[in-house]
């Protein structure tokens, strides 16, 4: 399918890896001028070199921290205008005790997961409007509409990120500027191995794989039967970066297996 977006500039902010690589390879794919950023420089480089390699693509890698103001500033600079925009993060190690999280874990998880996708979008929403053209895309995760005790410090911030792109994205539609969220349910991804040793302190399990995987599986049942690939959701997420999702505004597509027992 031709997506309709070579030539344009897009900007994959975590885009070295898991999730956000994938995504940015399926937009390098449909021929657009590639930016990446993400925090560990040699895998970002890594990662620019081997979509070049595999698309023929300009990428360019942007180390930078995109939840603190410096690395804004830096992403900024790096790319002004991009046409598109698609924003993920490392999610916050998985919790165990909700009467242990801390006021300094939630500024946390709200300066990363909520300030700083809502500051990278409110940076570049005037050059799109002015454009008369411009997709944004949070990948975010499932658990803002599916609460979970364990994730609790990632759902409650992109539960508000969901809110507040809702509210805005209907304000700048008519200027050609959609934004929309995906959220993920379970993936199987290079942060995956990270996640699975927090998860293990967060419950104060053994670091034995079975016992781990036991535990998890009886928290996240999973109709398909198996957690996704990055690639599982790299298609849905290039799709709204173009002219064919026009009509797609402020909503927040779940890829997630069935996960989610929800009509909506």
């Amino acid at each position: 399918m031709d997506l309709k977006i070579a030539g344009k500039k897009a900007l994959m902010a975590g885009g070295s890896a898991g999730m956000g690589r994938a995504t940015a390879e399926r937009l390098a794919e449909a021929g657009v001028e590639l930016y990446i950023s993400a925090r560990r420089e040699e895998r970002l480089l890594n990662a620019a070199k081997e979509i070049t390699e595999k698309y023929g693509n300009t990428v360019t890698p942007i180390v930078a921290d995109s939840s603190t103001e410096e690395g804004r500033a830096t992403l900024f600079s790096a790319c002004p205008d991009p046409d598109i925009l698609a924003i993920t993060i490392k999610p916050p190690d998985p919790n165990g005790d909700f009467l242990t999280v801390t006021p300094e874990m939630w500024r946390e998880s709200i300066e990363t997961a909520l300030l700083g996708p809502i500051e990278i979008m409110r940076h570049y929403i005037p050059s799109m409007k002015e454009k008369g053209w411009g997709r944004i895309l949070n990948i975010a995760t499932f658990s803002a509409k599916n609460p979970m005790i364990w994730r609790l410090m990632s759902g409650p911030a992109r539960s508000a990120l969901v809110n507040y792109t809702a509210s805005v994205s209907r304000e700048i539609a008519q200027f050609g500027v959609n934004i929309n969220n995906i959220l993920p349910g379970m993936f199987a991804t290079e942060g995956s191995e990270e996640t699975a040793v927090h998860y293990a302190k967060a419950f104060g399990l053994e670091m034995d794989n079975d016992v781990i995987a036991e535990h998890f599986n009886a928290h996240n049942k999973i109709p398909a039967g198996f957690a996704a690939i990055a690639d599982d959701m790299a298609p849905m997420a290039a799709l709204l970066c173009s002219p064919l999702a026009r009509y797609i505004v402020g909503q927040n597509i779940v890829i997630d297996g069935g996960q989610h027992h929800s009509l909506f």
